[in-house]
């Protein structure tokens, strides 16, 4: 039995993330019945490892069986930032309605999934919190505008669900839900950066370790991989004809190197007369994307064999695999400017040979995709046991270096 959870974003109409979803999938072959008694238990037993890093994501949705609340498991989280999701299995037990009557009274939030017009649904309005309308069940846009208009009259925030393509997220983009979901939905309510935007406080970090008396390149380098703005633009400058270099480098601490400190001093300097405006939304969105999908290649790369590359390239081609959002340029154009290897070159252009594969597993992982989860893991001879550990650990990395840069941004 193998187990895979992901976090999926839920953001507003204009790509605000609100929160996340945890999805759960396990991939076993016993019986309905006895597959659900072992998905809770496999479910207990990650969230009670894990529930400090899932609550350093903000507000969470978490699917939740009838015998994963009788044994008390939300309690693991607390309630300003848990909402207990609820489905059909939940609603008909008898035993519904005082349970999460009990919930409540602690402070607990509660989410339908699947709300659609049947009257096992209406006798839980007055329980619930929110709504979650799926658009590959409910089809029909009058249906969905009148479900929209029901949960608004009971004062209920509504989320259209299963937005996975964008065929789908053109049919609903019109729709005036509270909240959006699926595995579109992470890069297509991004909008393209006019620029290559970085992080404000992340750059002025960088200003003061380069202007401090000694500085310390090790920190530099640290600094300028949070950012894949400032790693493509520094290694952009390296690889000019300015600097004529024999070798090209994809190196950021070669490039540092290249450049010695008077000239990175001077290169620092001169970025801070573009850097006018803090970056934008959008922006700082698919920076933390590309920040997390590198951290999971980085940590995948000790799993497979033979893959061709270094463990700093499969670092780059994770993320640079946003470049093309964050330059507004096409990946091709922007990736031949840089001497990245070809193997990774051809991966983040069009996802080919087993550098694509990886980068197909990143993303597949994002979208909940399970079956090329599966896919990709096994062609790449990966454990599939290891790979929701390894994900939640790169996230709780992310969120703690995030955190520290969104407390910078506000001082």
């Amino acid at each position: 039995m193998h187990k895979f959870i992901v976090r999926q974003p839920i953001k507003d109409i204009v790509g605000t993330t609100f929160g996340y979803e945890i999805l759960f999938h396990v991939d076993d072959e016993h019986d309905k019945l006895m597959k659900e008694y072992a998905a809770a238990d496999t479910i207990f037993s990650f969230l009670l490892q894990n529930s400090e890093k899932l609550l350093s994501t903000g507000k969470v949705f978490i699917t939740f069986t009838m015998n994963l609340l009788l044994k008390n498991t939300p309690k693991l989280f607390k309630p300003d930032n848990l909402i207990i999701q609820i489905d059909d299995s939940v609603i008909v037990h008898p035993l519904a309605e005082n349970v999460i009557k009990r919930y409540r009274e602690e402070g607990y939030k509660f989410c339908i999934n699947d709300f659609q017009y049947s009257p096992r649904y209406f006798g839980f309005l007055e329980l619930v919190d929110y709504l979650k309308i799926d658009v590959g069940v409910v089809t029909n846009e009058i249906t969905m505008n009148n479900l929209l208009q029901l949960g608004n009259g009971f004062n209920k925030k509504c989320i259209i669900t299963g937005i996975n393509d964008e065929s789908t997220y053109n049919s609903i983009k019109e729709i005036n839900a509270d909240y959006y979901q699926g595995g579109y939905i992470a890069e297509a309510m991004s909008v393209k950066a006019n620029k290559a935007e970085f992080m404000q406080s992340n750059f002025f970090e960088l200003l003061v370790a380069v202007t401090s008396d000694e500085p310390n390149l090790d920190e530099v380098e640290e600094i300028i991989t949070r950012d894949a703005t400032l790693t493509y633009a520094l290694l952009k400058m390296v690889n000019s004809v300015h600097f004529a270099l024999r070798h090209r480098t994809a190196s950021i601490k070669q490039a540092l190197t290249i450049l010695g400190l008077n000239q990175l001093k001077q290169w620092v300097y001169l970025l801070s007369f573009e850097q006018k405006e803090p970056a934008s939304t959008s922006s700082e969105e698919i920076l933390k994307i590309s920040f997390q999908r590198a951290n999971f290649c980085h940590q995948l790369y000790k799993y497979i064999k033979d893959l061709g590359i270094t463990k700093s390239d499969a670092y780059i081609l994770g993320m640079f695999s946003t470049i093309e959002a964050l330059v507004d340029a096409p990946a091709e154009e922007v990736i031949n400017e840089i001497p990245i290897v070809d193997d990774v070159k051809k991966a983040i252009i069009s996802q080919e040979g087993k550098c694509g594969t990886l980068l197909k597993l990143v993303l597949s992982y994002e979208k909940a995709d399970w079956k090329n989860i599966a896919l990709y893991a096994n062609s790449l001879d990966i454990p599939m046991d290891i790979l929701a550990q390894v994900y939640f650990d790169c996230i709780e990395r992310v969120n703690v270096i995030w955190d520290n840069i969104m407390k910078q941004e506000e001082q």
